[in-house]
């Protein structure tokens, strides 16, 4: 059987390895305990999440155990890294919530029976910690100098709010939680995006410092477009995973309508189609090049939503492309009666449903004739959507070239 650093290597996963040959041949000699966290910063993972879920499986698949720790404690705290600004403080009680959605979410994707992965909640130990003790015991073994040299702490001392203490103590706390769960579950390795790296190392220099057990580390890729911009953004906000906050159909046309350079590198990082067709695919040109899109998106969304939601996505997308075509399958907002007889402007209409996140924002639309009707274009801001608007009992609006949403009447 391949060596799954193999695979993740050839699939594009790996940035950068504390002791590469050492990792590589640890996964292909033994059964291997590592862990992914997770703060619960809202209540949904997001595409970003997806690629080190998508890692994860990987490596479950080659016989490996996944730890995911949701980060309950740490989520009090907040990590600096990318991050210009302080996150939001969130109670005990939101952080139970969004760990649950979490945990409802990564089980799509990862086996949890019989111990093939475990999840834990690391409030179980930082809430308990005494500071003093802590500080003594932990906190002895952390260079100052060594911390503020690290590039999750440079972004936030060059801006103007600065870094807080409260912030500063996050690369203990993530190194602790190495700690402690090397020692209560013999957990090797540590994988997380490349803005961890930082704090990963500090995790594996604890270990090896306070225990002189082997621990290492890895970060995968983030999941970037060409120009490196973080993907899973758009005009109305991230691209999640929970059905309610991103439709499957939303879902689906985001990867239908991604730039062509990024077709390979996603198409290998979060499918599982072997790497000759992800090649054959990613090497068409031109208007073919669509067709690995379509086979993209069906194949994410499959694996996120299922397979009955990707066909359905799939058939309204072509519905929908042929001209005043609609499906009931496509993202629909439902009006009164009355509302439809009195009407609503348009700039209101599409924000309400989600095609901008504002009225200048839908004002810049409409001026540029990127807003259409039923197929015809709107040129007037002030344009009034009523009752009069309906064929075969619904309007179809469309922004650009390939976002729709249908509106019918309750």
């Amino acid at each position: 059987m391949k060596n799954v650093y193999d695979v993740l290597l050839e699939r594009g996963f790996i940035a950068q390895t504390t002791h590469e040959e050492e990792i590589r041949e640890l996964l292909g000699k033994e059964k291997v305990t590592f862990y992914t966290g997770y703060d619960p910063t809202a209540d949904s993972l997001h595409v970003g999440h997806f690629l080190q879920a998508m890692a994860m499986r990987h490596l479950q698949l080659a016989g490996h155990r996944p730890i995911i720790l949701i980060g309950g404690g740490t989520a009090m705290i907040g990590d600096p890294s990318g991050r210009s600004d302080m996150r939001s403080m969130m109670t005990e009680e939101t952080i139970r919530h969004n760990s649950e959605c979490f945990k409802k979410q990564l089980s799509k994707f990862i086996d949890f029976t019989d111990d093939k992965a475990i999840m834990v909640n690391n409030a179980d130990w930082l809430m308990k910690l005494e500071y003093i003790p802590f500080i003594r015991d932990i906190g002895v073994h952390f260079s100052v100098n060594r911390m503020l040299s690290a590039d999750c702490f440079k972004t936030r001392m060059q801006s103007e709010a600065g870094l807080s203490f409260l912030e500063f103590n996050y690369m203990l706390m993530q190194a602790y939680d190495f700690y402690k769960l090397n020692e209560l579950y013999d957990c090797k390795l540590e994988f997380g995006g490349d803005d961890q790296w930082s704090n990963i190392i500090a995790g594996t220099d604890l270990i090896r410092r306070k225990t002189a057990k082997s621990a290492y580390g890895m970060t995968f890729q983030l999941l970037t477009r060409s120009d490196g911009v973080k993907m899973g953004k758009t005009m109305s906000g991230a691209v999640w995973l929970d059905p309610e906050k991103t439709s499957p159909y939303d879902f689906y046309q985001y990867w239908r309508n991604i730039e062509d350079a990024s077709v390979e590198k996603c198409l290998a990082l979060l499918t599982f189609l072997p790497m000759e067709e992800v090649r054959r695919l990613g090497a068409l040109q031109d208007a073919e090049i669509n067709k690995a899109k379509e086979v993209l998106a069906f194949e994410v969304t499959k694996i996120v939503h299922s397979e009955e939601e990707a066909i359905k996505a799939q058939e309204a997308a072509r519905q929908l492309f042929g001209k005043g075509g609609t499906s009931a399958d496509a993202p629909t907002t439902e009006l009164t009666k009355e509302e439809l007889e009195q009407g609503i402007g348009i700039l209101d209409l599409l924000k309400q449903v989600g095609l901008s996140p504002s009225n200048s924002e839908g004002r810049r639309l409409v001026m540029q004739g990127s807003v259409a009707v039923n197929d015809e274009i709107i040129k007037e801001p002030k344009t009034i959507i009523d009752d009069s608007f309906l064929q075969d009992g619904v309007i179809m609006l469309r922004k650009g070239k390939k976002k729709f949403h249908q509106i019918k009447m309750k």
